[in-house]
């Protein structure tokens, strides 16, 4: 009687399963919100603080001198460079392909036919003139030139010359974007290497009032004012701040070797002034409007002029199935 039952659960079990395996999900459709704001962050103004040029951003010498040594130096930065010659080589080339080729041909060569041969037998008796025989060996002489000159028919070429400009292109706005994160990079760890300098000062003074006060402490210790654990107290606070100056003094070395190598340069001291960061007054940034973000991204058009590089290449290669 068990079986029977068991049986039965496991046949409603496996029916209700295959149902609702089989029951198609229900999609339920959404409509898309076209509805935009007619303003970005109430404010409509154009002006976007990405067109400022850099010298007018930043007013410290220090760092923009800086910036300069690391712009002529930077190694990252040459070698983008020397892409972009590369890259200008190749258009170079790609217009080339559109002017006839002439090739010139010289050789120079003997020929001597065996006497033992049918041609080396008639040469020996042949006379070109009374008294005159066959040359032997017979010289041999060859001066030729040859014009090519390939009509564009399927547009192989015309393609393959604006792939290499779209190259070119992508070329010049990568170094674009190395420019900017260069430039943000050394101007990030140049504010920081000034944000130490103050936070070493501060700290300095912090320990010169506990080292003060760790003495009025072992002084009330003798009078019986306080204990041993007040002192001990004082001596691990003091103990804990000197480690931390020596943790913000590593860091310091460590900012200036980072700017030092972002300058292309030996590890050397970084000129700036950090009495005056306190007084520092950010300069005032225009967001302009979300469109121009794009616009403004060299990253952003780069990739944009590789994928139509790369599309140009696709229609070049199919042409050269072609006949030419």
């Amino acid at each position: 009687m068990n079986i029977k039952r068991i049986s039965v659960y496991a046949g409603i079990t496996m029916i209700s399963l295959f149902y609702t395996a089989c029951v198609k999900p229900t999609v339920v459709p959404r409509a898309e919100n076209k509805n935009t704001p007619t303003a970005f962050a109430s404010a409509q103004d154009s002006t976007n603080s990405a067109r400022i040029n850099w010298r007018e951003f930043f007013t410290d010498a220090n760092l923009a001198a800086l910036i300069d040594t690391a712009l002529k130096n930077n190694q990252e930065l040459n070698i983008i460079l020397q892409e972009i010659n590369i890259a200008k080589n190749e258009v170079m080339i790609r217009k080339g392909e559109y002017l006839p080729f002439i090739d010139l041909q010289a050789g120079a060569g003997v020929e001597k036919s065996s006497r033992n041969t049918r041609t080396g037998s008639v040469e020996e008796n042949l006379d070109i003139e009374p008294g005159k025989k066959f040359p032997d060996p017979l010289p041999d002489f060859v001066v030729a030139a040859r014009l090519s000159w390939e009509v564009d028919i399927w547009k192989k070429l015309r393609n393959a010359k604006k792939a290499a400009m779209m190259r070119y292109l992508s070329s010049t706005e990568g170094k674009n974007f190395m420019v900017t994160r260069l430039i943000s990079e050394i101007a990030n760890s140049y504010y920081e290497l000034m944000a130490l300098d103050n936070q070493l000062e501060i700290l300095k003074s912090n320990i010169q009032i506990q080292q003060n006060a760790l003495e009025i402490v072992k002084l009330q210790k003798q009078t019986a004012k306080v204990t041993e654990l007040a002192v001990r107290r004082f001596e691990a606070e003091l103990l804990k701040n000197q480690s931390r100056q020596y943790f913000i003094v590593q860091q310091i070395v460590e900012t200036e070797n980072r700017i030092n190598f972002l300058a292309g340069r030996f590890p050397q001291p970084v000129q700036r002034n950090s009495q005056n960061f306190n007084d520092l007054v950010p300069t005032m940034l225009k967001t302009g409007l979300p469109s121009q973000l794009l616009a403004n991204r060299p990253d952003v058009r780069q990739a944009e002029l590789e994928l139509a590089a790369s599309k140009l290449d696709v229609k070049s290669a199919k042409a050269n199935f072609y006949p030419s």
